[in-house]
């Protein structure tokens, strides 16, 4: 895209190898162990190495870090390849702060390349932010950067490279900041979860193959079998009229995700589904566990079959307290659970992908080797009118075959005033447009629809404390969220990054942001350096994040308080979305 996300070689350009340490990455069986603390304490299996061996897990706590960036190989297919690694660790180890504190954080760079890391999250200086070309020039091959700020939160973060497409290839690590008046709820057991992508190809030849043929990795396109299915349930020319609306808008309805199981393998801690990361508790104990989405481009939905979880936080930040079944994290989202567990046997922790073509999963249990019977995944489910046409949609959404049903979208019907388009939407860069998109937040979003469990959305999740600011927002900025999925280009308003100009802030201003989605693709959105507060459809506060999810054909509004100088990324958190366009620099002055 630009000189902020150089692509880095795939393999090559660390140290010799006598210097690196071989990740085994369990893919033929083993157990991969995280030993829960007492006392609030978090464990955490980073590396298949220590987990398999049952070691205690790679945890760094204080004010003062020292970090390497080098090149590991790993094997977590029965391939071996080259990963990008901190400290020797694929994920990165565990850093522990504590709210109120100074950290010091020295980043060597051990790469033939240079690299850099973000804090995810983290309300700090912009020359502290880590992102190449915006905030530093990176870290260049040799050289050590220092990063240093007051830790001013608490909650779970974590870290990755914004360097080239360091993070799809195992630069990432988990942040636990401890708060200053202790935590809300207390926990006997304390686990991060930490979800990726992992595969075996060079990503740059993924981004590659993805500006040749977008569907390429989508092994679900409608079948001749499918269209005679729709033909005996909807009829002959319900069926007919389908296929031809999407054939003439060139858009998939099974377009749920650009990189799929064909190439990933899923991982829970840096572990694959048969290396079966195992958090161990006693009957009766509160385990909390803290969910990081730090995959490069898949969302999964998570659930532990025979627990309730009850979700407590959001992207570190603690909400009322409300159970679920299951939940769906996006690209960079963070969610905090407690569960009780109170029989002597093990649960299986579920994370599947969202287009349902492979999964993560790890273990809890009483003693190390237990198993639970891992599920069936979940029938992959069509995109349906309402992720397409938004409050045009008839306030339906997709059944199990794909087809229309009723439902109340609250807040998705004809009370939705239509928008406007910027100028620049109307061009090769953008195949679609939203004109009444969707404004509610208590849709689930396609393939968790009705599906008899009680999955968690937007809607029910509401910040302890309400919002930071009081002041009503005085001014409003509109994006768009675009693309062209058969060019493979993605955009704010149409205009890719390369060929946009600064958004800005007034230093101190309290504003509000719309971003309307204009694609069939969910987009995570994340603004460095400033807390976005989420409104409901009434204009009220809901929830404060630092990463929002817009759905497909969704209309979504957060307010800002531009309390932090200087320049900030802001873009969808898919990295190859990032990558094709979607990325903007806001200047606050």
């Amino acid at each position: 895209m630009t000189r902020l996300l150089i692509p880095a070689p795939p393999t090559g350009g660390g140290p010799d190898t006598s210097r690196r340490r071989f990740l085994q990455g369990l893919a033929l069986g083993g157990t991969g162990i995280g030993l829960g603390l007492l006392g609030g304490q978090c464990a955490f299996a980073a590396g298949a190495p220590g987990a398999s061996g049952g070691s205690a897990p790679t945890v760094l706590s204080g004010t003062d870090f020292a970090l390497q960036i080098d090149q590991v190989p790993v094997n977590f297919t029965g391939a071996r390849r080259l990963a990008h690694a901190v400290n020797g660790q694929v994920p990165g180890p565990l850093l522990r702060w504590k709210e109120g504190t100074d950290v010091t954080l020295r980043v060597t760079n051990r790469l033939a390349v240079p690299t850099s890391i973000h804090w995810h999250g983290i309300l700090l200086p912009f020359d502290m932010d880590g992102v190449p070309g915006i905030g530093f020039p990176g870290i260049a091959p040799g050289e050590t950067f220092t990063y240093r700020f007051p830790v001013r939160q608490s909650g779970t973060y974590w870290y990755h490279s914004h360097s080239g497409f360091q993070e799809q290839t195992g630069l990432f690590g988990a942040i636990v900041v401890e708060p200053a008046a202790g935590e809300r709820h207390h926990a006997e057991r304390d686990y991060v979860v930490m979800l990726n992508d992992w595969t075996d190809e060079d990503p740059a030849h993924i981004y590659a193959t993805l500006k040749r043929h977008s569907d390429y990795y989508n092994f679900a396109e409608p079948t001749a079998p499918e269209f005679f299915h729709d033909v005996r349930t909807m009829g002959l020319q319900q069926a007919l009229a389908r296929r031809r609306m999407w054939n003439q808008m060139r858009m998939s309805p099974s377009d749920l995700a650009d990189v799929s199981g064909t190439t990933y393998t899923y991982l829970m801690n840096g572990i694959t589904p048969n290396g079966n990361w195992t958090g161990l508790f006693r009957p009766g104990e509160r385990v909390r566990l803290r969910f990081i989405n730090g995959s490069s481009m898949s969302f999964f939905d998570v659930r532990i079959p025979g627990l309730k979880m009850t979700v407590i936080a959001a992207d570190g930040q603690d909400v009322e307290p409300v159970a679920v079944d299951e939940f769906r994290i996006g690209v960079a989202e963070v969610y905090d659970v407690l569960v009780e567990p109170q029989d002597d046997r093990a649960y299986t922790v579920f994370a599947q992908s969202i287009d349902r073509t492979g999964y993560a999963r790890g273990t809890l249990a009483p003693r190390p080797g237990m198993r639970a019977e891992v599920p069936a995944m979940d029938p992959r489910q069509r995109l349906a009118m309402v992720d397409m046409m938004g409050a045009m949609g008839n306030g339906g959404h997709s059944g199990p075959d794909g087809g229309m049903q009723g439902m109340d979208m609250g807040g998705a019907g004809a009370n939705v005033p239509a928008v406007h388009h910027a100028r620049t939407e109307y061009g090769p860069g953008v195949d679609m447009r939203v004109d009444m998109p969707r404004s509610n937040l208590d849709d689930p979003g396609v393939g968790l629809r009705d599906n008899g469990r009680r999955v968690l959305t937007y809607a029910d999740l509401h910040t302890i404390g309400g919002p930071l600011d009081p002041r009503a927002p005085s001014r409003t900025i509109e994006l768009h969220l675009t693309g062209n999925m058969e060019r493979y280009e993605w955009s704010f308003d149409g205009v890719k990054y390369s060929d946009a100009t600064p958004i800005h802030f007034r230093a101190g201003e309290r504003l509000r942001i719309v971003l309307v989605n204009d694609t069939m693709m969910n987009h995570p959105i994340h603004l460095h350096g400033m807390w976005s507060e989420l409104e409901n459809p009434d204009g009220s506060f809901q929830l404060r994040k630092h990463t929002i999810n817009v759905q497909p054909a969704q209309r979504i509004s957060y307010a800002v308080t531009a309390d932090a100088l200087g320049r900030w990324a802001y873009h969808c958190h898919m990295l190859y979305h990032m990558e094709a366009g979607m990325f903007r620099e806001v200047v606050v002055a």
